[in-house]
């Protein structure tokens, strides 16, 4: 088969017209420039929202396929969110400075821990989601993804002071609801008992109520499945079925220890 050949048969199979890499690559460089607008002391604010403004309509031109492009409007009230947004993300990494001892500084907390990242995408990205853009946030959570092995869905609705601990594996649904004050390590999985596309518009996830610990590679499944106020669940539990306040959740396994007998 010839070059040519081969060329056109790619290009016979490039069947999608809207689907431009370049998006995802602006999508990165816009998340940077927002964390770093929110956190960084030496990053100028106001000549950064502009810069942010103009990076914005290019997520537009490339990622919002309606001819009159709606999602130009987004920005407008987007930005508006921003403080609000910093807010919560404050109270996040002051939680973190809380539950782990071994933190040093907050200023560590924003700067080295991969669940703190994770948190911080995810509500900036969780904003644009509630605006009606929604391949946008789910390029944000999917690049912090990719960075801190932390799957967070935009589409998740979490409150205040939230902890991820250590973070790989953590796994959170986009019908996820979780209340404030929850602490979650990692492994945790907080998905879908079936999957079906038909469920698409349901409540495929849990809800975690406020003040509540689940400890690492814990699996929460079902739309139906609130883990009540003040409870705790222990690592590696597999938890279909409510769980009332105040409760106290663990997996029983069987350990053994053989000891070598001493040789003389």
């Amino acid at each position: 088969m010839d070059s040519e050949s081969i060329i056109n048969k790619i290009n016979q199979h490039k069947t999608q017209p809207n689907l431009r890499f370049k998006l995802k690559e602006k999508v990165q460089q816009f998340t940077d420039k927002l964390f770093y607008t929110l956190f960084d002391i030496d990053t100028p604010v106001e000549e950064n929202l502009d810069v942010l403004e103009s990076l914005f309509d290019e997520l537009v031109e490339l990622g919002c396929w309606e001819i009159d492009k709606p999602c130009k409007k987004v920005w407008e009230s987007y930005v508006v969110k921003l403080p609000e947004v910093l807010e919560k993300l404050n109270l996040d990494a002051q939680a973190f400075v809380n539950c782990d001892p071994a933190s040093s500084s907050i200023e560590e907390v924003y700067m080295a821990y991969p669940g703190f990242y994770a948190i911080a995408i995810y509500r900036l990205a969780h904003e644009l989601y509630v605006q009606g853009f929604p391949l946008v946030p789910r390029l944000m959570t999917e690049y912090a993804h990719r960075q801190t092995g932390v799957d967070i869905n935009p589409g998740a609705q979490i409150g205040k002071s939230f902890f991820i601990d250590h973070g790989t594996g953590v796994v959170i649904g986009e019908a996820a609801v979780i209340m404030d004050d929850v602490r979650i390590y990692q492994g945790v999985t907080l998905g879908g008992l079936y999957v079906a596309k038909n469920l698409r518009k349901t409540k495929r996830h849990p809800t975690i109520e406020n003040n509540v610990t689940i400890y690492a590679n814990a699996t929460i499944l079902g739309g139906k499945t609130v883990i009540g106020a003040n409870s705790i669940i222990g690592g590696n539990a597999f938890i279909t079925s409510s769980v009332p306040p105040n409760s106290t959740v663990y997996h029983s396994s069987e350990i053994k220890i053989k000891t070598a007998p001493n040789v003389s």
